[in-house]
């Protein structure tokens, strides 16, 4: 089976790649595990260094590195080199952190002497998506690699050369051969990888069902997983809010990778007192995006990255304007693609659109729109909007806008969410913990917390 990489601004295929035969698939597991039986006694400090390597690595070819990711998942060029900066960054924060967070930890209790100790679990499987196709790595890497575990990542199947790109970067750090890997291999692959002894637990970033599919195959192996999954994410305006502000950060944060993350706002619940001057302020900011080919400067919407998420995409707004919703700006993908170049039209675009006066029961309800749609509902309190924000099975990230210090409080508190971020976007940063609750998944990324998912805590007592 070919693994191809397509350009999602033109759909012209850019390279394709054979899928690993089961010979070198083995060959990779077995060198993944014998590499870790050393790699798991180097010091930190000698891990240190080469996790600072390769953030220089990163640094010094950002713009390739962005470059690729642009050419085969659609991001604009500029966050494309934003991801590659803070790949950096969290291949720094665990060389500089990472032996203060897996030190051993006394406890006094009945023994002469009693702590805990971290240690590495071994081989560690990553799946992980398209839509940041480094940012998305590292953060599992980085921690894994600094408590001593080995990697092995199954990339997305549209950004191959980006995983292979990622395998090269820590080979050019002056890792061992085999302390990370890549493996083109399709999804239907997993199971059986994740069945083999030598893999000791996994992580997901993507889909519900995926998540779900992996979290079966490792159940089935009493094999720990980490998952997060998507976001229909809650943007909450009151009244006290600086509304302008507000404003500005909800197209930020909806638009951001053309609107394709987990972690972007989704659903505006904004009081009504000041909807009309959100919705209008938030059209005006979308009338100023501009749509088209993302390796251009001045370009800050690009394609989606593949053909499949522009229809479902599609789908869900025409469900929710057939049933009564209004479009404020946006909706129509035949006019957007009559304004782009001939070279364009057969890219996965879609525009930036806004959704209001959306009726009970359409797809808005509960589903996520994983594109540059944003839905606008209206509620009457601080208690409505709550019960709105978590009327959703997901629970990844929210964000509530208010100055009264209450209502931050009670927004704090009662949002259903594994982040809350008041008068700011959501955003993942290495220094905290990042993931969710109830289908949007289970565990932690980054911070201290994200370091102790793939390590054995060991309680050590002596007498």
């Amino acid at each position: 089976m070919g693994i191809a990489s397509i350009n999602p601004a033109t759909g012209l295929t850019l390279q394709e790649f054979e899928a690993l035969t089961e010979e070198v698939l083995e060959q990779k597991l077995a060198q993944a595990a014998a590499t870790f039986g050393d790699y798991r006694w180097t010091s930190f400090a000698q891990r240190a260094s080469w996790l600072r390597q390769a953030a220089d690595v990163l640094e010094q070819n950002k713009q390739a590195y962005a470059q690729l990711m642009t050419l085969e998942m659609g991001k604009p060029l500029a966050g494309a080199i934003a991801e590659v900066e803070k790949s950096a960054w969290v291949c720094r924060f665990y060389a500089d952190h990472g032996a203060e967070f897996l030190a051993d930890v006394p406890v006094t209790t009945d023994a002469s002497r009693s702590f805990v100790r971290y240690q590495p679990l071994g081989v560690i499987l990553a799946v992980m998506p398209w839509n940041f196709p480094f940012w998305q790595v590292f953060r599992f890497a980085a921690p894994a690699l600094m408590a001593g575990n080995v990697g092995l990542l199954k990339h997305a199947s549209n950004v191959p050369q980006c995983a292979l790109a990622i395998e090269d970067i820590f080979r050019k750090a002056g890792l061992p051969q085999g302390a990370f890997q890549t493996l083109l291999i399709g999804a239907s692959r997993i199971a059986d990888l994740v069945a083999d002894d030598r893999i000791k637990a996994a992580t997901l970033t993507g889909s519900e069902p995926a998540g779900a599919s992996l979290a079966a195959a490792c159940g089935r192996q009493i094999k720990k997983t980490v998952l997060e999954l998507g976001g229909t994410d809650p943007f909450v305006v009151m009244p006290s809010a600086d509304l302008e502000a507000a404003i500005a950060t909800a197209a930020t944060a909806r638009m951001l990778n053309n609107g394709q993350s987990c972690i972007a706002a989704k659903r505006f619940i904004v009081h009504e007192s000041i909807a009309d001057r959100f919705e209008a302020g938030l059209r005006e900011k979308f009338a100023a995006l501009v749509v088209g080919d993302p390796l251009q400067a001045g370009v800050t919407v690009g394609p989606l990255a593949t053909p499949s998420i522009c229809t479902e995409l599609e789908a869900q707004v025409n469900a929710c304007l057939a049933q009564g919703a209004t479009a404020l700006i946006g909706g129509d993908v035949a006019a957007l693609k009559a304004q782009l170049p001939a070279e364009l039209r057969q890219g996965n675009w879609f525009p930036p659109t806004i959704l209001t006066q959306i009726p009970p029961g359409t797809p808005a309800d509960q589903d996520e729109f994983f594109g540059p749609v944003a839905l606008v509902f209206q509620v009457t309190s601080l208690d409505h909007a709550i019960q709105v924000a978590n009327s959703t099975p997901l629970g990844l990230g929210a964000s509530g806008w208010s100055q009264d210090p209450t209502e931050q409080d009670r927004l704090i508190t009662e949002l259903d969410a594994g982040a809350v971020f008041i008068n700011g976007l959501v955003k993942s940063d290495p220094r905290l913990p990042f993931g969710g609750i109830k289908r949007s998944g289970y565990g932690r990324e980054l911070g201290i917390q994200g370091m102790y998912e793939f390590v054995n805590v060991k309680t050590v007592w002596v007498k």
